[in-house]
C-alpha cells in the first residue's frame, strides 16, 4: 500500500516535468516488483501456516492413535488378567490385585484395594494346601479407615501351621450398651470414635492326623474418643488394652480352608488375660465346629456352631462377645448386641451357577447372655439371607451377602467364604 501511494505521488510529480518520465517508469517498476515479492511472501507464509496446521493435526492424530492403542492394550491386559486370574498357576507366588467399593451396615460405603497372594512352602508336594496372604486398605464416607493384614501358612508336609491377623482402624461407630436389653432399644444408641490396634497369631504343631496343638497370643488396644454416653460403660474405662496368651486345639480335615467342599473343622481355644488395668483380668473359652458336605452337582451344604464364654467379675466392654463379629450373623451391626457369652449357629447352601459365578442361601441364629442362668429363648436373634460369589482366584471367592436381621437388613462385601 505504501509503495502504491509513493508511486502515485511520484508519477504526478514526475509528469509535471517531461524530462523525468523515465525515472517515473523506473519507480513504478520497482513498486510493482516489491508488491509481487510481498504477495509471494504472504503466499509462502500462508502455505507454511497450512503445513504447520496439517503437521499439528497429524501429530495430534498420531498421539491420539497411540493413546488409543495403549488404552486398548491396557483394557485387553486387564480383561485377560481377570479372565485368567482363577486358573491354577505353578508360580512361586501367585498374587492378584483387587480394588473396588465395599459396604456393610457397621462401616457404611467405602472404597479400597489390596493384594491377595497364594504360595506354597513345598511346591513339590501337590497335596499340601497353598498358603495365603491378604493385605487391604479401605476408606469410608463416615471417616473410617482400615488397614488389615492376615494369612494362613501350611509348612512342609503340613507338619506345622501358623496364622496371623493384624488390624489398624479408625472408626466412628455406635454403642448401645451391654446386654440384649440395651441392644434391642433403638433409643439407647450413642456414638463414639474408636481407634483400634489389634493382633492375633498362633503356631500349631501336628500331633496326629489332622490334629494340631499350639499357643496363641492376642493384643487388642481400643481408644474410645468423644463418647456420647460414657454411662453405658457401667463405670469401665473408655480406653482399654487387653493382652492374652493361651492354647489352641484344632482338628481339620477340610479339603481347602478358604473354600471347603468336604470335611470337618473343630477349634477349641482357651485364653488367659492378665490384669493390665484395674478389674480387667479374665479368661475366655471359645469353640467353633464346621462341617461341609457335597450335595447334587455343584452344591455344597455347610454348617457352623460357635460359642464364646468369658469368665471374670468385670470383662472389658471391648472384649465382650458380639453379634455380627467375624462373619457370623451377616447383616447385623457389629457390637450392637454384646455380653459375656454368645452361642450362635448358621447353615449355608452353596451352589455353583456358571463358570466363575455362584450363589448361596443362608440362615442362622444367635443369643448373647451374661450367664447360663439368664439365657432366654425369646432373646434369640434370627438371621437369613442370600449371597453371590465370583471366583477371583482359584478357591478364593469374592462374596456379596445380603442378610435380614431383627432390626434392619444389611449388605456385606468380603473375600473368602464366611466360614
Amino acid at each position: 500500500m505504501a509503495c502504491a501511494i509513493m508511486a502515485s505521488v511520484g508519477l504526478g510529480t514526475l509528469a509535471a516535468n517531461s524530462n523525468e518520465k523515465g525515472a517515473a517508469s523506473v519507480a513504478i517498476g520497482t513498486c510493482n516488483r516489491t508488491i509481487r515479492e510481498a504477495d509471494t511472501t504472504r503466499a509462502t507464509s500462508a502455505n507454511d501456516s497450512t503445513l504447520y496446521q496439517l503437521n499439528s493435526l497429524l501429530l495430534k492424530g498420531g498421539a491420539l492413535e497411540l493413546m488409543s492403542k495403549k488404552t486398548h492394550r491396557f483394557g485387553w491386559r486387564l480383561k485377560r488378567y481377570f479372565k485368567e486370574s482363577n486358573k491354577g498357576k505353578n508360580k512361586r507366588f501367585d498374587w492378584g490385585i483387587l480394588a473396588g467399593p465395599s459396604y456393610n451396615q457397621t462401616t457404611s460405603l467405602g472404597i479400597g484395594g489390596g493384594v491377595s497372594g497364594l504360595y506354597s512352602w513345598d511346591r513339590s508336594d501337590s497335596l499340601l494346601q497353598r498358603s495365603n496372604i491378604n493385605a487391604f486398605f479401605s476408606v469410608y464416607i463416615t471417616g473410617m479407615y482400615l488397614l488389615t493384614l492376615n494369612g494362613n501358612n501350611y509348612m512342609k508336609h503340613d507338619a506345622q501351621r501358623w496364622t496371623y491377623k493384624a488390624r489398624f482402624k479408625r472408626q466412628p461407630t455406635d454403642f448401645w450398651g451391654i446386654g440384649y436389653s440395651n441392644g434391642i432399644r433403638n433409643e439407647q444408641k450413642s456414638d463414639y470414635d474408636a481407634l483400634q490396634l489389634y493382633f492375633r497369631g498362633d503356631y500349631l504343631f501336628r500331633v496326629a492326623d489332622n490334629f494340631y496343638l499350639g499357643p496363641q497370643v492376642e493384643v487388642n488396644n481400643i481408644n474410645a474418643r468423644d463418647m456420647e454416653r460414657p454411662d453405658l460403660l457401667n463405670g469401665q474405662a473408655k480406653s482399654i488394652l487387653s493382652t492374652g496368651i493361651g492354647a489352641v486345639m484344632q482338628y481339620d480335615s477340610r479339603d481347602i480352608a478358604t473354600n471347603a467342599t468336604r470335611g470337618n473343622y473343630l477349634r477349641v481355644l482357651q485364653m488367659f488375660y492378665p490384669e493390665l488395668s484395674k478389674g480387667s483380668r479374665f479368661m475366655r473359652t471359645e469353640a467353633t465346629y464346621s462341617a461341609y458336605r457335597k450335595g447334587w452337582k455343584g452344591s455344597v451344604l455347610a454348617m457352623e456352631l460357635h460359642g464364646m464364654f468369658n469368665y471374670g467379675d468385670k470383662v472389658p466392654w471391648t472384649m465382650l462377645a458380639m453379634v455380627g463379629e467375624g462373619s457370623h450373623m451377616r447383616g447385623y451391626y457389629e457390637g450392637r448386641y454384646r455380653d459375656k457369652n454368645i452361642i450362635e449357629g448358621q447353615v449355608e447352601l452353596r451352589q455353583h451357577l456358571h463358570k466363575r459365578f455362584g450363589m448361596v442361601v443362608f440362615a442362622g441364629a444367635s443369643n448373647v447372655f451374661p450367664d447360663f442362668k439368664n439365657i432366654y429363648f425369646k432373646q434369640i436373634l434370627p438371621n437369613a439371607g442370600i449371597g453371590f460369589r465370583w471366583e477371583f482366584k482359584k478357591h478364593v471367592n469374592l462374596r456379596v451377602d445380603f442378610g435380614l436381621t431383627k432390626n434392619k437388613p444389611g449388605v456385606e462385601f468380603n473375600l473368602n467364604e464366611a466360614f
